[in-house]
């Protein structure tokens, strides 16, 4: 049996365990350690879990937490945004604070290699003579330039430092060298000339002051501008009513190399009368005209109504024969909480309901651009089609009819939600079932009205319920009919015009951007808070089908006091809808959507259509001139019309716009 010695008589040792190789510390009682306390999310958890809070307090908790990360990585994105728009940074889509560093380092002047590395280098021995050289005390403490000699000859070069292989190259900066250090290549010239002190005043005034052709678009990428052809020359029973006038019309734009012409084609004028009884007599004729000009066309699905804005009078309704439906089942348009009902478009809700004799909402709208396929054919042939924009909303756009004027809204109203019919209600209570809450199966009820301010209401107000559980499904569901329905329609648009380009309108509801909910985008259908991007999943179903975006640009209006009022932020809404289609590689183009036409308003359309400080040379790929106002006389000014395109075709200064 294995004996063990012990010096100390008082301690038996049993054989049976372990001997104790510290006795003495058994005598002294052992202070209490406190456990660490986490940090961070783990905090939150496990705070929440020792103090008895129900579990629902705990999700809450953990939600919020969520919210907070997304609301930082969204205040992170737009500063990104920023650097590559206003510091011409090329940063990648997925940069993180490693990138910034970097480009901000090369932007200064240094060298930064892939493993990280960052030095200064000199220039090229052929210059250093053009700038004085005076020696600098180092700050560097002596252990740190250990092996450090210095070697200085006043009447033939400048001072010369050889720096150890193990000084940091954060440190090149405070030491005036031209250094050659045992390994050679890395800082192999590294002069003094880098210094700001070392460059005359005239070289920094020269560098800093700003480009004398700041606005000269000389040179600038190409970019075709269309004019969008006076909706009066076709009447109501499809026919052209002032052929001369088209001419007239078309001659003025030819001579001013415009590369093309818009015309819609409306659902209420060519099925007007009867289910798929479609006359197309009107726009034969003119497209006939066109054709004597050589000038491309773009046509629009138009499956809206068509109202005059000075007036409010609706000149081009839907088809009377759809009109006729509504009388007896009015749940077929759009319908505010209060239950007013809006004509401008269909419902969403009946996309795959068979209401309309028969068909459903997307079987209608195939129908008719199917028709216009076969009609046309020979024009798609010879190419003067060259593009179709396809309706999906109010106004053409694809958006909900939140801001119709006919119901009271003002700008800057931040509208209401349109999904009170039935359809979409009982849409949105089998979502709610869906997600284990059925009680959720309705629309808020303290979103305001019209003209309502977001602080006005509980849903839109900071911290308001748009940002609760129920406010998320709700608004996730109503942006998702959005989606869905552009979905569908451009799966039939992409079978009905095949290896036709496709084009979709996107509407700029700029108004309360600045605020935390976006309420009018929410209202629109864009579920764009500043915590969520809510473009990026519908250009995702756009990059689907290969449509070119159409955004409508706020750019020629000049920022009024009720727009600061609005907390309205055209720009950043413009930037982030550019950045996110951009990155996702679609196609952009542009339209103006008000009739102010000033010079500094068209310039803003033009830095937006082509920005020079893009390091990837993006641009729109086509923009669409409205005229300012709807005439069968046509009143575009001409003049003006001419300067900006010679602008977007970039062969003249912006400095020559009146």
């Amino acid at each position: 049996m294995n004996t063990t010695t012990n010096n100390n008589p008082d301690l038996v040792v049993d054989p049976q365990q372990p001997p104790n190789v510290f006795p003495q510390l058994q005598t002294q009682p052992q202070p209490q350690q406190q456990p660490r306390r986490p940090r961070g999310f783990a905090a939150t958890a496990a705070a929440t879990a020792g103090s008895g809070k129900p579990k629902k307090e705990r999700e809450k908790e953990k939600e919020r937490t969520k919210l907070r990360e997304r609301h930082r990585r969204a205040i992170t994105s737009r500063m990104l945004a920023g650097l590559r728009q206003y510091g011409n940074f090329p940063l990648p889509a997925r940069a993180d604070m490693n990138d910034v560093l970097a480009a901000l380092a090369r932007e200064a002047g240094w060298t930064v290699e892939a493993d990280g590395t960052t030095y200064r280098q000199s220039l090229p021995p052929s210059q250093m003579a053009a700038f004085p050289v005076r020696s600098v005390e180092s700050p560097l403490s002596t252990s740190t330039l250990k092996n450090c000699s210095v070697k200085s000859s006043l009447d033939s070069q400048p001072p010369v430092l050889r720096i150890d292989e193990n000084l940091s190259p954060a440190s090149l900066d405070s030491v005036v060298m031209a250094a050659s250090n045992t390994r050679g290549e890395k800082y192999a010239s590294v002069s003094p000339i880098n210094s700001v002190e070392c460059l005359e005043a005239d070289q920094l005034i020269q560098d800093c002051r700003p480009g004398d052709h700041e606005n000269d678009f000389c040179s600038t990428p190409y970019v075709p501008v269309y004019v969008t052809l006076a909706t009066g020359f076709i009447n109501n029973f499809c026919q052209l009513v002032d052929a001369e006038g088209v001419r007239r019309e078309l001659n003025n734009l030819k001579s001013l190399n415009v590369d093309g012409v818009v015309v819609d084609c409306w659902w209420g004028i060519v099925e007007a009368w009867s289910p798929q009884k479609y006359i197309w007599s009107g726009y034969r004729e003119l497209f006939n005209i066109m054709c004597e000009f050589k000038l491309k066309l773009q046509v629009v699905m138009a499956f809206h109504e068509y109202v005059a804005n000075d007036t409010g009078d609706v000149l081009i309704s839907l088809p009377q024969w759809v009109l006729e439906i509504g009388k007896d089942n009015q749940d077929i348009f759009f319908t505010d909480r209060e239950g007013r009902r809006n004509t401008e478009c269909l419902s969403w809700g009946i996309d795959k309901e068979r209401v309309l004799k028969g068909r459903t909402g997307i079987e209608v709208y195939f129908d008719f651009m199917r028709s216009f396929r076969t009609e046309f054919n020979d024009l798609f042939t010879e190419g003067l089609i060259s593009a179709v924009e396809v309706g999906l909303g109010a106004s053409g756009e694809l958006k909900y009819p939140s801001f119709s004027e006919r119901n009271g809204w003002r700008y800057p109203g931040i509208g209401e939600f349109q999904c009170y019919d039935r359809y979409l209600q009982c849409s949105l209570q089998k979502g709610a079932k869906l997600r284990g809450h059925a009680f959720w199966g309705r629309g808020p009820d303290n979103a305001g009205h019209y003209n309502s301010r977001p602080h006005e209401t509980g849903f839109f107000c900071e911290r308001g319920d748009y940002d609760s559980y129920y406010g998320r499904f709700f608004l996730h569901w109503y942006s998702q009919t959005l989606i869905d329905h552009a979905d569908n329609v451009l799966s039939l648009a992409t079978l009905a015009f095949e290896d036709t380009k496709i084009i979709v309108k996107i509407p700029a509801i700029y108004w309360w951007y600045k605020t935390a909910s976006h309420a009018a985008e929410l209202t629109g259908g864009y579920h764009n808070p500043t915590n969520q991007d809510g473009y990026s999943p519908v250009f995702d179903v756009l990059k689907k089908h290969l449509v070119t975006v159409k955004l409508v640009c706020p750019g020629f209006q000049l920022p009024t006091e009720e727009d600061d009022q609005a907390f309205a932020d055209p720009e950043g809404l413009s930037w982030q809808f550019l950045n996110s289609a951009w990155d996702r590689g679609l196609n952009l183009a542009g339209v103006n959507g008000l009739s102010c036409y000033d010079r500094e308003g068209c310039i803003r359309v033009i830095e937006m259509a082509k920005p020079r400080n893009d390091p990837d040379r993006r641009h729109f790929s086509f923009f669409i001139y409205q005229q300012p106002s709807p005439s069968v006389q046509g009143t575009i000014c001409f003049s003006d019309l001419d300067y900006f395109i010679k602008c977007m075709h970039g062969v003249i200064s912006a400095d020559l716009l009146p």
